[in-house]
């Protein structure tokens, strides 16, 4: 299968480093056009499913803007600019939880939506984590921060507890990589 091809960009809208909206000329792999193909600009972000050497992992209960209630979240944050997934990854865990791990496996990365950009998710299981510092996270929400039994987090899954899609994902993905 042939790709499509980008044949002109132009930006609408640039409202800060968080979101940009273009429109984008593309060409179908059968030689069609379509001049205003919507497209979104976001950062590319981490998650980081974290797990103590005793088999806790670490999570947050939290509220979100586009979330109705409160929702179980893991480790995650956007790359800094030109910053590399796994440093950006192993950064969030320090900052926002004072832990490292000694082992880091990747799960993949996704993109957010595939006809529309919205940036990449880099996702990622931290294990061997363990406590070395205070957190020093500048998020805007309030969170609880929480060291979930296996049975908890998997329970939490199954009743929709991690509210927004790559949050789900990685925690599901995890779980399958650590059952391998």
């Amino acid at each position: 299968m042939q790709p499509w091809k980008t044949r002109t960009r132009k930006t609408l809208l640039h409202h800060s480093k968080f979101l940009t909206v273009e429109v984008h000329e593309v060409e179908l792999p059968d030689g069609r056009v379509i001049p205003d193909w919507p497209w979104l600009v976001t950062p590319d972000f981490v998650i980081v499913i974290a797990v103590t050497d005793s088999g806790d992992f670490l999570a947050f209960r939290q509220t979100k803007y586009a979330v109705d209630g409160e929702c179980l979240a893991p480790v995650g944050g956007y790359l800094e600019a030109g910053e590399n997934p796994l440093a950006a990854a192993q950064r969030e865990l320090r900052e926002e939880t004072g832990y490292e791990a000694a082992d880091w496996t990747s799960l993949g990365q996704y993109a957010v939506d595939g006809n529309r950009g919205a940036g990449t998710a880099h996702l990622y299981l931290a294990t061997g984590a363990r406590k070395i510092t205070e957190p020093d996270a500048d998020d805007l929400e309030e969170q609880e921060f929480l060291r979930l039994k296996r049975e908890a987090v998997e329970q939490a899954l199954h009743e929709g507890a991690f509210k927004v899609l790559p949050w789900a994902a990685g925690v599901a993905l995890a779980l399958l990589r650590i059952d391998r």
